[in-house]
């Protein structure tokens, strides 16, 4: 799928190899986008990728004195789905990144990867041009700042340079009398691209009648790019917020977009639901009720944290040019592994084809099935998705790593007692799921479980005995 894969350890460096190679170069943290789109050629001309998820500082979540809150371009969906800083101060993009695919995906997914992928479907755009977003590009010659506004030209266009990284999102915090929410419409409860989404931002004078002095309200997946209602917004500056100010500003939505017919949605039913989505949106922040179902404490199934945090492996194991050294050399359910030509592929196919490992499946290979499910540095990831040369210096665990010598894992065994095993080819991502899954949270709620397997697809529909094993692990561990 690719030609030579660079393992950085500085920008710096990754800028002078996209300076070198032009277009054909792409920089890589997550690659959930990237790898589908190589496989499927969609990319013909990039055959250079450059791995920057080993430059140390890049996954920083942090907010400032005078309130600026900064992403830094290795902070994952997971972070800011986990992140107090993002919950207290900027709860709309933390909605937005719990909304964002699946645990595994938001464990390797980056915040600067959704943006510069550049769908107008992408969640986290969404809150982010609401919270009046800025990211900075760095490139041999200096760095610019780019409102984020103004960054995209159109479907999957950005301003950016082929010799550019974004290396910053910055965004002001939610001040104390101002009152944000996302809400998505899907298909479905997970992995769902979005039909539609709103970000409504409201600053309100909470006396005897609420009314609202500013208001911000951007909407995805209804044009080419992210784009603001501002005939809505006017609506409601200056007035008092009730049902008939939303009820205004939710008509004034839907008649200001003329969206498309697509495979998700038609046209008429894309412009109804603005408005119902818009009119939600409002009514929650006049109620107070903005929360919603986004959890106290959700599950990550192992991410959530900075990356340098989860690996053990010393720094001398990695090298900066796979190609020029071939060896990836990593550690898989406890043993260490040198593995030569495998530097083009995806780590799933490694496991399988390198080591032997066929516990891992392919079911999707887009990352929608969660069959090739494996721990890597401690969180759960889609194996199809992740470059074999990230296992380079990584500690891995798969299907076959999870049991003692002398028994099961006490999940495999509530597997077979329950009845969960059915076809059997989902199971061993169901299995690495919900391992993780317990290792987190020792007796999860139903809810608790079903956002850990909403990663993982059982084509035999028999989720309940699923739920069962779960529980019945749990109390056994317990």
């Amino acid at each position: 799928m690719w030609r030579d894969y660079h393992v950085v350890d500085s920008i710096e460096q990754a800028l002078e190899i996209l300076k070198d190679n032009g277009p054909s170069a792409r920089i890589i943290a997550g690659g959930t986008d990237m790898i589908i789109e190589l496989d499927r050629k969609i990319r013909p001309n990039v055959d250079t990728l450059i791995d920057i998820t080993r430059v140390p500082g890049l996954d920083e979540i942090s907010r400032d004195s005078s309130g600026i809150i900064r992403l830094g371009p290795l902070v994952t969906h997971n972070q800011c789905a986990a992140s107090d800083v993002l919950r207290d101060h900027a709860l709309p993009l933390a909605q937005a990144c719990w909304e964002v695919g699946a645990p595994q995906i938001r464990n390797r997914s980056t915040i600067a990867g959704n943006l510069i992928t550049a769908s107008p479907a992408n969640d986290t755009i969404t809150p982010l041009v609401a919270l009046g977003g800025v990211v900075t590009l760095s490139s041999t010659t200096g760095k610019r700042k780019v409102n984020l506004s103004d960054f995209y030209l159109g479907v999957r266009k950005t301003v950016m340079r082929s010799d550019e990284i974004m290396t910053a999102i910055e965004f002001p915090s939610l001040l104390s009398d101002e009152i944000g929410i996302f809400q998505k419409l899907g298909l479905r409860r997970a992995q769902a691209i979005a039909v539609v989404n709103v970000c409504a931002i409201l600053q309100l004078d909470q006396g005897n009648k609420i009314v609202c002095r500013e208001a911000r309200i951007a909407l995805g997946s209804i044009a080419p790019t992210i784009i603001r209602m501002d005939n809505a917004e006017k609506v409601l500056r200056g007035h008092e917020l009730n049902a008939e100010t939303i009820e205004q500003a939710a008509l004034l939505s839907s008649k200001a977009v003329t969206p498309i017919d697509d495979l998700r949605s038609s046209a008429d039913y894309r412009r109804n639901m603005v408005k119902v989505l818009t009119r939600r949106a409002l009514s929650c922040i006049l109620n107070n009720d903005v929360i919603g179902s986004f959890p106290d404490k959700p599950v990550l199934l192992g991410g959530g944290v900075e990356v340098g945090k989860k690996s053990f492996i010393p720094r001398s194991w990695l090298t900066n040019d796979t190609q020029l050294n071939p060896a990836i050399i990593t550690r898989v359910n406890g043993n260490k592994h040198e593995v030569i030509g495998a530097s083009n592929k995806t780590l799933m196919n490694m496991l399988r084809d390198d080591l032997g490992l066929i516990g891992t499946k392919e079911g999707c290979s887009e990352g929608e099935c969660g069959a090739c499910t494996v721990h890597l540095d401690g969180a759960a990831v889609m194996s199809c998705l992740v470059p074999a040369p990230r296992a380079h210096g990584a500690d891995i665990v798969t299907i076959e790593g999870i049991a003692d010598e002398d028994s099961l894992h006490p999940l495999q065994q509530a597997f077979i007692d329950s009845g969960a095993v059915q076809c059997g080819y989902c199971t061993p991502g169901l299995l690495m799921s919900g391992v993780k899954l317990l290792s987190e949270v020792s007796m999860p709620s139903r809810s608790e479980t079903e956002q850990a397997i909403t990663g993982n697809l059982c084509r035999c529909t028999g989720y309940y005995k699923i739920f069962d094993a779960i529980e019945r692990a749990a109390k056994s561990m317990s």
